[in-house]
């Protein structure tokens, strides 16, 4: 079992932060037992000068946990329909956090085809924010928890750094404001990554 990432690796600079949790692993603890997705696509989102940053017009009781300290899950609904999770960046007080977009299925497949049954091909059972985060078994509950803590029921494990010949970067999906910045960031090749949406007036999803 590899160990959990290091805090400061997301206290820096959430750029950094978000190239960073390329190729982690994260795991939850569900019903059926652990979960656990290799992340290969994320975006980033910086509240002090990001305008599709939910934390952009300051600090409420839904984006407090932007605000750090880093390392810690923020979950929000989207959409009526949806669950997306987040994990912050920067030290405490600054307001930053990586949108988690996608990951590849790294535990029992059979298990994560049990929890999300309508995903024909293993690559599509965490492609895209709100399928990742439905397979973990995300939601409200899960807001504010500490991703680095041992006894956390989710987890962010380490892994060596993903070769930069491998990452791209692009705008970020389905946001209308800052739809420009290329603050997606991606491995190169996953089929679990998700296609290009230009936004079109959705929520800022982080």
């Amino acid at each position: 079992m590899t160990a959990l990432l290091d805090r400061a690796e997301l206290a820096d600079d959430v750029l950094t932060g978000a190239v960073r949790l390329l190729g982690t692993t994260i795991e939850a603890d569900t019903p059926e037992g652990i979960v656990a997705v290799r992340l290969v696509e994320v975006e980033a989102y910086r509240g002090a000068d990001d305008p599709a940053a939910h934390s952009f017009r300051g600090r409420t009781p839904r984006n407090a946990v932007m605000f750090g300290p880093p390392g810690h899950l923020y979950v929000y609904f989207v959409y009526g329909m949806h669950f997306c999770a987040n994990i912050s960046c920067l030290p405490d007080g600054e307001p930053a956090a990586v949108l988690l977009r996608a990951g590849e299925v790294v535990s029992d497949l059979g298990m994560a085809h049990a929890r999300r049954p309508t995903a024909r091909r293993a690559a599509d059972l965490a492609r895209g924010p709100a399928r990742l985060a439905a397979l973990l078994g995300l939601s409200r509950e899960h807001n504010g928890i500490d991703v680095l803590d041992p006894a956390s029921p989710v987890r962010v494990r380490t892994a060596a750094a993903v070769d930069p010949a491998v990452v791209r970067t692009g705008p970020r999906v389905g946001v209308a404001a800052g739809h420009t910045t290329p603050w997606r960031f991606w491995i190169d090749g996953s089929p679990a990554v998700s296609p290009y949406r230009p936004g079109r007036g959705a929520p800022a999803p982080a």
